[in-house]
């Protein structure tokens, strides 16, 4: 669904900022970062989505980024970059709060997003990461 696939780029650029600046909410929220012309072209599909997956990953931060730190395998949390850690919570914010999503999408949108926007071993470390917290949350992760 390319407008899901959009909306987590989306939120997954807001969350970076937040990491970044610390910007208030209400901007990330508004997408007052991104240029006039893209947001006025914002689909208003696009725009809900990634709203609820920036504002309900911000809400939970402290669960999300402790189930991030338990899943870590000789990795410490704050030498996360700033891409791995974005992609992270937004996609572990999914698995726990978004039932109408199989894991597997979850995850592989994650991966394909690091693919993207990580570095070359970042898709691999998040889906490490994103498989263990599927297992752990007992989430079994087929399509359907």
């Amino acid at each position: 669904m390319a407008s899901r696939r959009k909306g987590r780029i989306l939120a997954f650029q807001a969350l970076y900022s937040w990491e970044a600046t610390k910007p208030p909410v209400s901007q990330l929220l508004d997408f007052q970062w991104l240029d006039d012309d893209k947001r006025q072209s914002l689909d208003e599909a696009v725009s809900a989505f990634a709203r609820f997956l920036i504002s309900g990953t911000i809400e939970s931060i402290e669960e999300v980024d402790s189930t991030i730190k338990k899943h870590l395998r000789n990795w410490d949390f704050s030498r996360l970059n700033r891409v791995d850690l974005a992609v992270l919570r937004m996609s572990v914010y999914a698995l726990i709060h978004q039932d109408d999503v199989p894991a597997s999408i979850v995850i592989d949108e994650a991966v394909d997003i690091s693919k993207e926007f990580g570095t070359d071993d970042s898709y691999r470390f998040v889906n490490g990461v994103l498989d263990a917290v599927r297992k752990s949350l007992g989430a079994s992760g087929s399509a359907g």
